[in-house]
């Protein structure tokens, strides 16, 4: 899969910001409290759509979504992407460097995004995709911003500084603590500013830049803090425990995270449970005390869970998005790659869950993937079957070796979804377009010689062109031995 161009025109509402959008920011909102407003009880998985990132443009982390159901996100290979909600895409930014961070979206629909291994900016990116200012951090930042509700923006960097910056792009204040600042920050109702640090401490800092209090967790603060309704501060820590303090920083109470993988963060659900992703989901009551635990068959690293209004949890764990119910059991899980994820979920209109991926190689690259309720946009291969043996045209069997091996023929067989919406399919070997058909049924016979007559490994590729300069592409790599001369 590919970014296309687009040519639709969509209508603008005029505000793209926080106080209107379906998912702003990191863990949706300044509390960082992961809750969306919006249900997901008709999302069953299926995957509507994909998009691949540029080279090595593996996708760390959250996509955040505008009231227009505009999605942004940006990758390692240091560009900032805005998609339609079908997919297809509205423009892409060369950003300074490789975005880690998630961005934050302005009241005026302006996109704040942190940069990694370039020179050091704040980038503020408009609504049209070009930038409109950028500031010197001065060092590396893998921080998510956040939006107050003055339009400040508030993050962490490298050079162990937290930054308060004007919508202008000018600075405001910046606060410096002893180690790397990697978290998102959040902010109470009384602007406090909260987040941690690699120096072992939480932060909490007046909205002038002074610190109020500042409180000795025994671990590296890596993650974000997280503030319930009654003014609890929720944050982890790498010693093994994450932490509830009151807001005059006094500790309420600790519970352990099994010490395994430190969490990046927690999430709140309408009724006060707390969910905390590590080795395992866990589910607190507000007191502290386990509520559940479930094994969601892969670590949940360095990714926040969210929940949507019916209190469905999606955390990414392993190479999957797994959707857990309130009890703790498993609703669904879709495999996204083979690598494993690092790009939290979000939450927006329509029943749909968003998130990042990438694959493993020497220069990995990702996709944006959405899930929701439909009929996706996807093709299938059904014929040739991974592993089997095929001749003269009939399956035979499974292979000892494991390998797809073709001899004389097959017919390539292909299931479209949505296939009303397509407007051709092609079928690929090599790279080499050698037919397509524009209706259903979608085969092709493959019964020539590619290269020698000996066995040689071919990649066949069926692409499926959508409307809306929508693709979708699915590979399968045979043996394949031709006898005719």
């Amino acid at each position: 899969m590919t970014f296309v161009e687009s040519n639709r025109v969509q209508e603008d509402t005029g505000k793209d910001g926080p106080m209107d959008s379906a998912w702003p920011m990191l863990s949706y909102d300044v509390a960082h409290t992961g809750r969306s407003p919006y249900s997901t009880g008709n999302n069953s998985g299926n995957e509507l759509w994909r998009v691949k990132g540029n080279w090595a443009g593996a996708v760390q982390c959250s996509p955040i979504i505008d009231n227009n159901k505009n999605i942004y996100f940006g990758t390692l290979g240091t560009e900032l992407f805005a998609l339609y909600p079908d997919g297809t895409q509205k423009w892409h930014f060369q950003a300074n460097g490789i975005i880690w961070g998630t961005p934050a979206l302005a009241d005026n629909g302006d996109i704040y995004c942190t940069t990694w291994g370039g020179l050091g900016y704040l980038q503020a990116i408009t609504q049209n995709g070009t930038e409109r200012w950028r500031f010197n951090q001065q060092s590396d930042s893998a921080s998510a911003p956040t939006i107050g509700s003055d339009g400040t923006i508030y993050f962490g960097t490298d050079s162990h500084n937290i930054f308060a910056v004007k919508p202008s792009g000018i600075e405001k204040w910046r606060y410096t603590t002893d180690y790397i600042v990697m978290g998102s920050p959040a902010i109470g109702l009384d602007g406090a500013i909260y987040i941690g640090s690699g120096d072992h401490y939480l932060y909490a800092l007046n909205p002038d830049g002074t610190l109020r209090w500042r409180f000795y967790t025994g671990g590296e603060i890596k993650g974000s803090a997280s503030i319930a309704p009654d003014g609890t501060i929720y944050v982890p820590s790498f010693g093994g425990y994450f932490y509830a303090l009151y807001p005059n920083g006094t500790m309420k109470w600790k519970a352990s995270t099994g010490g395994i993988i430190a969490s990046a963060g927690v999430a709140l659900a309408q009724d006060g449970t707390i969910y905390v992703g590590t080795e395992i989901l866990r589910a607190y009551y507000p007191n502290g005390t386990l509520k559940w635990s479930a094994d969601v068959q892969g670590d949940i690293y360095g990714t926040v869970p969210a929940v949507s209004a019916d209190g469905i949890i999606y955390v990414s764990a392993g190479d999957s998005l797994v959707a857990v119910n309130p009890d703790g059991s498993e609703k669904w899980r879709q495999q996204l790659s083979t690598a494993q994820v690092r790009s939290s979920p979000s939450i927006g209109p329509d029943d749909r869950v968003y998130v990042g991926s990438e694959d493993p190689g020497l220069t990995p690259y990702g996709y944006l993937h959405a899930f929701g309720p439909g009929e996706p946009k996807k093709i299938v291969i059904e014929q040739p079957k991974m592993g089997n043996r095929y001749l003269f045209g009939i399956d035979s069997g499974k292979t000892l070796s494991g390998n797809t091996i073709i001899i004389s023929s097959v017919n390539v067989k292909v299931h479209a979804y949505s296939w009303n919406e397509i407007n051709s399919v092609h079928f690929y070997v090599d790279g080499i377009d050698q037919f397509n058909l524009t209706s259903p049924p979608f085969e092709w016979r493959m019964n020539q010689r590619y290269g020698n007559i000996f066995p040689l490994t071919h990649t066949i590729t069926v692409t499926g062109y959508y409307k809306g300069n929508y693709t979708w592409s699915e590979s399968i790599e045979v043996k394949y031995l031709h006898l005719i001369l």
